[in-house]
Order: structure tokens, then C-alpha cells, then sequence
């Protein structure tokens, strides 16, 4: 159990003891104790003044008195402080803390509840690469999946394909057009940087033809409309959903390109998945719950034929869910889907990882679901985040400004490789140690930089900021990890030493005290779906971790029992970051 929570359960058995109150669980609130006033944990009193019809002052001393006399195993001092009773926790609670989970690998995690939580991202495209906003939705996806697994959830990692449509033909339109025959192999390029090529050479094109037409009378209005390499992308796009073998083909081909150029991404990134869905085998999904919904009244049919539900008594609008010659629409798509999920692997609860320019769409999405009463509907969550600019400001796909994931990650290597070797700590690793070193120091440095902001949050992505040694970064972390491990391979650690009567200092107090905040670290990030509060937290239990040592010198420690004690912090201490840098899908390296 939490301190945290051993404090409100203690809490409560007081306030029933002295007061005969059962306050609920939930509602008494401890917090850490601000800096400026003397304590470790403070309750807040606000909450039962009314219900214990007490003043500040008397209650808290009253509740301050008990909890001391009654948990003395716990507690050595307390005081009060305008309706804030702030409790100083006993220098033997934190030995006792440091000494049972100092080599406990499993600290912080939950055993498995039983619940099964599905996280669906990445979700792209396969006209064109990977690029930024798609590192950020993989990222939080995959540390999401992480954080939820290390409290006891049982974590199924989806990825819907958007494989089809007017944008995948205009990729192949412009390749048939363009090519000349050329392919990944033949032009030494990864698929998915190829294909992508052809869409932005689509839009070259399509803009050239718009302003030929424009000069040749028409408005812009119907230049765009009759652009004629825009007219040949919907025309292929009729073709394939008619099936035309040549289309087809094509259209595996190129797809097929696109998938091995994402698979090398995603090894390289560390993503996976447990089940790919692909929108050409989705689409026609939830037509049966459209029919259901009609029945039901909760959808009506207009006189052209198409099907509509109205939302409006829930603050939003009419919406569309089959268009009047049957077709089915993104949102109809999405509720199918949701049914088949939910009947594949039963979740109870499915998080769907996608930017903030959806928030809309999942909203209705989650409305139509209810009213459809499907078993899904309840737990259909949306993760949604902020979009992600560079200092040079927005990227755009269409005209090839977005910065590819490869080309990022790549970057992200070189600097890493620079910054490691002007600092001479390499000189002794062997080539293939060294180039596994900047890649974790790369790739670490740039998911931290992106998942330690709020997901709700619009960022801006720096890399040399990213990277900095010294900074709110992870190969700050990552430094102060493999110092921790470089101090625990040079001294030995004896467990024939008492070390429970051991007085604490100010800075091994707080590195303890911190230590223990990680349980409750992992299931707030796991509760709110937010891996910045974790990655937050391991960052100041480095920067905690580099104060202590800088100030108290391990190895010439005052007493042998002292040396044992700082080689326990340092080992709980290397422990937590490193399961809490994996939480975030970050690798920690032993050397730097």
C-alpha cells in the first residue's frame, strides 16, 4: 500500500474513533507537504469542517494527537497549519521502505487485475512515411500500453491501416503516370519514402493542371474540380472498389512497398503491435448496425434515402451514417469496428490514440455507440494529443514539407554521436558498443522530449535542445543511470549489516521519499493516460538522485552501515529508472 493511502485509511479510522464519522475513502485529500513548512505528508482539513462541525486549529491538532499516539510506528511529529495538518513521517518507516524493495525488480508494478484494456495507434496512411506527428502517436501509444501493463492490465496494441481511398490513388495515379516503371529496388529507396514521392508529385502536378485551366477560363472553383489528373484518381478509385484486377494489383504492390518501409520504422522505434486492421477490409463495416439503428429509432432515414442521427439534445449535431446510395461513412466504418474489437478480445476498455483534430469525431462516435447500446460503448476512451511543429514552424505532407520519421530518427543518431564523442566517453567502446550507444542516447532523447509534455498540449519539437547532457531530457536520465551502475560495479554490497537504526540525512531522506512516490507515480500517469507525469517524475528523481551524490560520497562513506545504505538508494534508485524509462519505451544504457 501507498503511504498515501495508508495515511487516508489511517485518517478515516481516526476521524470514526474520535468523531464517530465514516468519511468516504476518496474524499480525504493528502498531499506532499509544500517546501516552506515543516512535514512529509500533508491532509487537508477544509474537507470535514462542516461535517465535524470543528474549527482548523482544533481539529487538527485533535486528528494530529491521535494519529500520533496510534500509528507510532509511523509517525514522529506533526503540526498545523491554517487547516492543513502536515505529519512528519519516522526515519525507521523509510529504512524499512529502502531496505525490503532496494532489489526488488518488480517495485511499482501490480500484479494482474484481469482487466483488458486495448490501446489502438499509429493508425497511417500508406501514401506516404512515417513522419513527426506519427513519432508522437506512436510514442504515446506505445508508453501508454507500457504504463498500463505495469499496473496490472492485461494490454492488447491495435493499428488500423488506412489503406484505401482517393489519397492512396493518387499516389498510384502519379506513379503510372511518372514512373516508368521504377521501384523501391530499383531506385535504392525505402517503400514508403517511394510511394510517398509519388503523392507529393501528385500535387505538383494537380496544381499545375489547376492553374492551366484557370488561365483557360475557369473559375478556381472548377479548375480544381476537373483537373485531369484529379479526375483519373477518382476514376481509379471507382475501378478498385469494382475490383479491376490491373488496379489491384497495383494497388498491392505499391501497398506492400509502403508496409516494408513501416516495418523497418517501427523496429527501429521500438513499436509493435499485437493486431493489424486494414480500413480495405473495414470499410464496409457497420452497415448491419445502421439497419439495427433504425429499428431502434435511434437513427432516421431522410427522403433521399440517406441515414442520419441526431445528436443535437447532446450539444452536437446531425450526423451522417450512409450516404443515400448505401455507402458507408468514416463514423459507420468506426462503430463496426468498434463491434468487431469488442468481439475479438472483449476489452473493457479501448483507447483510441489520435490527434486533437478528431476530438469531434469521437465524441459522436462514442454517443452513437451508447445509444446503440453496444458492450463497447462504455469503455471507449480517446486519447487525444496536440499537434506537434517544429521551430520553423507547421509541416505539410502534400507539398513534401513534413519531416520524416526516418530522416528525424537518423538526425537524432548523428547528434548524439557528435555530442557523445566531443565529451571523449566513448574511447574505449568497440564500434558496434558505440553505434548501439547513439542510437539509445538518439532515440531516448527524442521520445522523452515528446512524451514529456501533456498530450493535450501542442509542442515544439528541438533536437539539439532534445539532447542536451545537462537538461530536462533523457540522456540526462540516461547519464545518471549508467553513473549510478558504474558505482554499483565498483563497490560491494554486504546484506550482513543492520542498517534499520540508521539516522537519515536531509538528501538520503529525500531521495527515499521519492522512491517511494513510484507506485503511485505509475497509476496516476495510468489512470489519467498521461506518460508525462511519469516521465516528469523519473527526471526529478535523477536530478534528486545527482543532488544526494554530489553531496555524499558513496564508496567514503562516514560508516560502513552508511555505505551500505547510500549502495541500497543507488540500487533502488538505478531500478525505478530504468523499469520507469521502459514504461516510456526507452532504453537505458549500463555504459556512457
Amino acid at each position: 500500500m501507498f503511504l498515501t493511502e495508508q495515511i487516508k485509511k489511517a485518517t478515516s479510522a481516526a476521524i470514526i474513533a474520535l468523531y464517530q464519522k465514516d468519511i468516504p475513502f476518496h474524499q480525504i485529500q493528502v498531499n506532499i507537504t509544500k517546501p516552506e513548512f515543516e512535514g512529509d505528508y500533508t491532509v487537508v482539513l477544509f474537507g470535514f469542517l462542516k461535517i465535524l462541525q470543528k474549527n482548523p486549529e482544533s481539529l487538527g491538532n485533535e486528528l494530529g494527537s491521535y494519529l500520533l499516539q496510534e500509528n507510532s510506528d509511523l509517525f514522529v511529529g506533526f503540526n498545523v497549519v491554517k487547516g492543513f495538518l502536515n505529519l512528519i513521517v519516522k526515519d525507521t518507516f523509510w529504512l524499512d521502505f529502502i531496505d525490503t524493495h532496494y532489489s526488488d525488480s518488480h517495485f511499482g508494478k501490480t500484479a494482474l487485475t484481469g482487466e483488458r484494456v486495448m490501446v489502438e495507434y499509429s493508425s497511417p496512411n500508406t501514401n506516404k512515411p512515417l513522419h513527426l506527428g506519427h513519432l508522437r502517436n506512436n510514442f504515446l501509444g506505445k508508453s501508454i500500453a507500457n504504463i498500463l501493463s505495469f499496473t496490472g492490465k492485461d494490454v492488447i496494441k491495435t493499428c488500423i491501416v488506412n489503406d484505401r481511398g482517393i489519397h492512396i490513388c493518387k499516389s498510384m495515379i502519379a506513379w503510372q503516370l511518372f514512373a516508368n516503371g521504377a521501384t523501391p529496388a530499383s531506385t535504392n529507396m525505402k517503400g514508403d519514402h517511394f510511394v510517398g514521392d509519388y503523392y507529393v508529385l501528385y500535387n505538383e502536378e494537380y496544381k499545375k493542371q489547376v492553374a492551366q485551366l484557370i488561365t483557360e477560363g475557369l473559375s478556381t472553383e472548377e479548375a480544381e474540380k476537373k483537373a485531369p489528373i484529379l479526375l483519373a484518381a477518382q476514376q481509379m478509385l471507382l475501378a478498385w472498389e469494382k475490383g479491376d484486377p490491373e488496379i489491384i494489383r497495383l494497388w498491392k504492390q505499391m501497398n506492400e512497398w509502403v508496409y516494408e518501409g513501416f516495418e523497418k520504422t517501427y523496429q527501429m522505434i521500438g513499436t509493435d503491435f499485437h493486431k493489424i486492421y486494414y480500413e480495405s477490409n473495414t470499410y464496409l463495416l457497420g452497415k448491419d448496425l445502421v439497419q439495427k439503428g433504425l429499428q431502434k429509432n435511434v437513427f432516421y432515414q431522410k427522403e433521399d434515402g440517406s441515414v442520419w442521427i441526431d445528436l443535437t439534445a447532446d450539444g452536437l449535431d446531425e450526423k451522417l451514417v450512409q450516404r443515400k446510395d448505401g455507402t458507408s461513412v468514416y463514423i459507420t466504418q468506426d462503430i463496426g469496428l468498434a463491434e468487431q474489437k469488442q468481439a475479438e478480445f472483449n476489452a473493457q476498455q479501448s483507447i483510441y490514440v489520435v490527434g486533437d483534430e478528431q476530438n469531434y469525431h469521437f465524441k459522436v462516435l462514442k454517443l452513437i455507440c451508447e445509444k446503440l447500446q453496444l458492450p463497447s460503448a462504455e469503455g471507449i476512451y480517446h486519447l487525444s494529443y496536440g499537434m506537434v511543429e517544429l521551430p520553423t514552424g507547421k509541416m505539410k505532407s502534400r507539398e513534401g514539407t513534413v519531416v520524416d520519421a526516418d530522416d528525424l530518427v537518423a538526425e537524432m543518431i548523428s547528434i548524439a554521436k557528435q555530442n557523445t564523442e566531443e565529451l571523449g566517453k566513448v574511447n574505449d567502446f568497440t564500434e558496434e558498443e558505440r553505434i548501439s550507444l547513439y542510437e539509445t542516447i538518439g532515440l531516448g532523447a527524442l521520445k522523452f522530449f515528446l512524451l514529456r509534455v501533456d498530450p493535450k498540449k501542442k509542442m515544439i519539437f528541438n533536437p539539439e535542445e532534445s539532447i542536451d547532457f545537462h537538461g530536462f531530457t533523457g540522456p540526462f536520465i540516461q547519464y545518471t543511470y549508467a553513473r549510478i551502475k558504474s558505482i554499483l560495479r565498483k563497490l560491494s554490497f554486504s546484506r550482513t549489516l543492520s542498517i534499520t537504526n540508521e539516522p537519515l540525512l536531509p538528501l538520503e531522506k529525500q531521495l527515499a521519499f521519492t522512491l517511494e512516490q513510484y507506485p503511485s507515480i505509475l497509476e496516476e500517469a495510468a489512470t489519467e493516460h498521461n506518460p508525462s507525469t511519469l516521465a516528469i517524475y523519473i527526471y526529478q528523481l535523477a536530478k534528486t538522485f545527482s543532488s544526494f551524490y554530489s553531496e555524499h560520497s558513496i564508496a567514503n562513506a562516514e560508516t560502513e552501515t552508511k555505505k551500505q545504505l547510500r549502495l541500497q538508494l543507488a540500487m533502488l534508485t538505478a531500478n525505478v529508472i530504468e523499469t520507469g524509462m521502459h514504461g516510456l519505451g526507452i532504453k537505458v544504457p549500463e555504459r556512457m
